[in-house]
C-alpha cells in the first residue's frame, strides 16, 4: 500500500452501522460507564482526555506545557508555567472536566459525516502528542495501551468492526463525561476535594466553584444530547 492508498483510506467516508448496532454500542459504553469496578478501569480514558484538555488549552492561550502525570487512581495532574491568573490561566483551568464531552460530541460529528477511519487515526495523532509530554510510568503505559489498541482497529479491522469502535467511543465519551461532575460535586461537598479544578476557579475569579461544576455539568449534558442525535440514525 503507498502513500496515496493510505491518505484514501484515511479520508475516505465509510458507511455507519445500524441503528440496531448503533444502541448496542450505545449499551455497551453504558455498561463501561455506571458499574463502579468497570468505572474504576474506564476512567482512565476519561483521565486521559481531561489532562489532554488542561494541555491542549494551556498550549494554544501561550502557557507553556511542563509535563503530564496519568496515575493508577485515575487522577491526573497537567503541570504549565505562565501567569497565575488571567484568561488564559482561567481556561485552561476550565478545559479539563468539558473536553471529555466535548471530543465525545467531535467523534459523534466525524461519525456522521462516515469519517470514520479519519476519527481513528486523529485519535492517535492526539495520543501521541500527548505522550511526549507524559512524566510518569503508568501514564505512558496508559497512553501506549490506548494509543496500540486504537491503531490496531483503525488498521487490521474490517469497516463495520471499525464502525462500531467508533461508536462505542463516541458514546464513552459522551456517558462518561457527565459521571465526573457529579463526582466532583459529591466530593465537593464532603470536603474531599479543596483543589479541584472549580475550586481552583473560584480562587482565580471570585466565581463559586458550585456555578463552575454547574457549567461543567451543563456543557456535558448539552454535549450528551446533541451527540445522540447526531449518533442515532436519520
Amino acid at each position: 500500500m503507498d502513500l496515496t492508498d493510505v491518505w484514501n483510506r484515511v479520508l475516505g467516508g465509510q458507511p455507519g452501522p445500524q441503528l440496531t448496532l448503533v444502541l448496542i454500542a450505545g449499551a455497551v459504553a453504558l455498561l463501561a460507564v455506571l458499574p463502579w469496578r468497570v468505572w474504576r478501569i474506564t476512567r482512565n480514558l476519561v483521565t486521559i482526555a481531561h489532562e489532554g484538555g488542561h494541555a491542549l488549552v494551556a498550549v494554544l492561550t501561550g502557557r507553556r506545557l511542563t509535563g503530564i502525570q496519568l496515575h493508577s487512581d485515575t487522577s491526573g495532574l497537567t503541570l504549565t508555567r505562565g501567569k497565575p491568573r488571567g484568561p488564559g490561566m482561567v481556561l485552561t483551568a476550565a478545559a479539563g472536566y468539558v473536553t471529555p464531552s466535548l471530543l465525545g460530541l467531535g467523534v459523534a460529528a466525524l461519525l456522521g459525516a462516515g469519517k470514520i477511519t479519519l476519527l481513528l487515526w486523529v485519535t492517535i495523532v492526539l495520543l501521541a502528542a500527548m505522550l511526549v509530554m507524559i512524566r510518569n510510568a503508568f501514564g505512558v503505559l496508559s497512553v501506549l495501551v490506548t494509543g496500540g489498541l486504537v491503531f490496531v482497529v483503525s488498521w487490521y479491522a474490517p469497516s463495520d468492526v471499525q464502525a462500531v469502535f467508533g461508536y462505542v467511543l463516541a458514546w464513552f465519551l459522551l456517558l462518561g463525561g457527565v459521571r465526573p461532575v457529579f463526582e466532583l460535586q459529591r466530593k465537593r461537598w464532603r470536603g474531599r476535594a479543596p483543589d479541584s479544578d472549580a475550586d481552583q476557579l473560584a480562587k482565580i475569579t471570585g466565581v463559586p466553584g458550585g456555578l463552575w461544576v454547574t457549567l461543567f455539568g451543563l456543557v456535558s449534558i448539552a454535549s450528551l444530547v446533541i451527540g445522540s442525535t447526531l449518533l442515532l440514525p436519520h
